[in-house]
C-alpha cells in the first residue's frame, strides 16, 4: 500500500481517470519521444466510451500537439485485459514508420499502470506493513494511538506540508465554486447551483444552515471539477466534493484548528488507500460505489475522528459510508462528470455526517466490518455489467435527451 499522497492528487478536472491519468501518460510518452513526427493514440473501453465528455482527447492533445500532430482512435467496444481504461501510444517517424508503442492503463484517481506487477514502470514499494483496517485498528488500540498516527509513522517527513497544501487547495476550490455562476461546459447546459445554495443557506436557522452549507460546499467543488478547475482527488475527481464539503463546513461551524483538520485528512486518506488497495476506486472498474462510496467512507471517518471517535467508532463510520453505497452505478449522462455525479457528491457529504453521528452515538460495536464491506464492494463491482461502469451505455445515461 503506497503513500496517501496518491489518494490526494492536486490537478484539474473533470476526471482523474479520463483526464489527469491520460495527461500524465502523454507527458511520459512525450519525454521518451520528443523526436516524433506524429503521434497516434488508441483509447479503449471506458476511456473511449466517455472520453469525449471527459475531455480525454483534449488532455492528450494539449500535451503531444506541442511537438507533433496527434491522431486519436476510439475503440469503446474493445476492453483490454488488465483494466477497462486502456490506451496505447504510438510514435511515428517522418517515413510513417512506427518506432515505438506503449500500452498503459489509467486505473483511477490519476494513477497509471502497465499491468506488469513488480516490473511495472509505475510500481511503488509498499510503505505500510498492514493493509486491513482490522489489523490497523488493533495496532491503534495496543499502542494507544489514532489512525492518523499510524499514517504519520510510515509516511515521510513531508506529509503534513503536503496535506496542508491539499487543505488549502480544497478551501480555495470551495471559495471559487460558491462564487462562480452560469452554466457548466458541455451539451447539457447545466446551471451551477452552488452559489444559490450558499446564499439561501446563509439565511436559514442554524439547525438548517449547517446541513445546507454542506450541500453548497460539496456542489461548489464538484462544479469546479466539472468545469475543469483545480481540485484535489479524494479519492477521485468524480468524488472530489465529498471530503471538502464535510471538512470545510466543520472547520467553519465548530472552529476546529488546522492541526485537527490535517489529522482528519490523514485518517481519511488511510481509508481511501485501504479501499484502493483491497478493491478499487475506479468507476470504470467497480462503478460509482468505488468513487462516491469511497469518498463518503473517507469523509465519515474524518468527521468521526474530529469529534473524538474511538478507532472502533471511526471504523464503523467508514463502514457505513461505504456499505450504503454498495451497488451504485457509474452512468454519467453524455459522458460528462455532471449528471448524476455532482448531486451524488452533495448527498454523500451529508450521508457521511449521518454515518459519523450514528457511529459516535454507538459504542463502536457492529457486526459487519469495514474490511468485509470493501471485499463485497469489489465483488459487486466486478459483477456489474460494463453498461453501468463509466461507459454511458446504461442507467441514467441511456436514452437521455439533451435540450435542442
Amino acid at each position: 500500500m503506497d503513500s496517501i499522497r496518491n489518494i490526494y492528487r492536486i490537478g484539474k478536472g473533470p476526471s482523474s481517470s479520463h483526464t489527469m491519468g491520460p495527461e500524465r501518460a502523454a507527458k511520459i510518452f512525450l519525454q521518451r519521444h520528443p523526436e516524433a513526427s506524429r503521434f497516434k493514440v488508441v483509447l479503449y473501453g471506458s476511456l473511449a466510451a466517455t472520453g469525449k465528455g471527459h475531455m480525454t482527447d483534449v488532455a492528450i492533445k494539449d500535451v503531444l500537439e506541442k511537438v507533433a500532430p496527434v491522431y486519436i482512435d476510439w475503440e469503446p467496444h474493445i476492453f483490454l485485459p488488465f483494466h477497462p481504461n486502456g490506451m496505447k501510444f504510438f510514435s511515428v517517424d517522418q517515413q510513417g514508420i512506427t518506432n515505438d508503442s506503449w500500452t498503459v492503463y489509467s486505473i483511477g484517481g490519476g494513477a497509471l499502470s502497465e499491468g506488469k506487477g513488480d516490473d511495472d514502470y509505475f510500481y511503488e514499494k509498499s510503505i505500510y506493513p498492514l493493509t486491513k483496517l482490522k489489523d490497523i485498528k488493533q495496532w491503534c488500540e495496543e499502542n494507544g494511538r489514532g489512525y492518523w498516527e499510524y499514517v504519520e509513522q510510515y509516511e515521510d517527513g513531508g506529509l503534513w506540508d503536503y496535506l496542508r497544501e491539499v487543505w488549502m487547495t480544497m478551501t480555495k476550490s470551495v471559495a471559487r465554486g460558491i462564487n462562480h455562476e452560469g452554466a457548466l461546459p458541455g451539451p447539457l447546459s447545466l446551471a451551477r447551483k452552488a452559489p444559490t445554495y450558499y446564499i439561501k443557506a446563509r439565511a436559514y436557522r442554524e439547525e438548517l444552515k449547517a446541513r445546507s452549507m454542506v450541500f453548497a460546499y460539496a456542489l461548489a467543488v464538484s462544479e469546479e471539477n466539472a468545469a475543469g478547475g483545480t481540485i484535489v482527488t479524494a479519492p477521485t475527481c468524480g468524488a472530489c466534493g465529498v471530503v471538502p464539503g464535510v471538512l470545510v463546513n466543520l472547520a467553519e461551524t465548530h472552529h476546529f484548528n488546522e492541526e485537527r483538520i490535517l489529522h482528519a485528512l490523514a485518517t481519511a486518506g488511510l481509508i481511501g488507500n485501504l479501499i484502493k488497495e483491497n478493491a478499487s476506486i475506479s468507476g470504470a472498474e467497480v462503478g460509482c460505489q468505488g468513487e462516491v462510496g469511497a469518498a463518503c467512507a473517507m469523509a465519515a471517518a474524518a468527521a468521526c475522528q474530529i469529534f473524538g471517535g474511538t478507532p472502533s467508532q471511526i471504523e464503523y463510520a467508514a463502514e457505513m459510508g461505504l456499505e450504503h453505497h454498495l451497488g451504485m452505478t457509474c452512468d454519467p449522462v453524455c459522458g460528462l462528470v455532471q449528471i448524476p455525479c455532482i448531486e451524488r457528491n452533495a448527498f454523500a457529504a451529508c450521508r457521511a455526517l449521518d454515518a459519523q453521528l450514528y457511529a459516535i452515538i454507538s459504542d463502536g460495536n457492529h457486526r459487519v466490518s469495514f474490511d468485509r464491506v470493501v471485499n463485497v464492494m469489489n465483488q459487486t463491482g466486478h459483477d456489474l455489467p460494463s453498461l453501468y461502469k463509466e461507459t454511458s451505455a446504461g442507467g441514467l445515461a441511456k436514452g437521455f435527451k439533451t435540450r435542442p
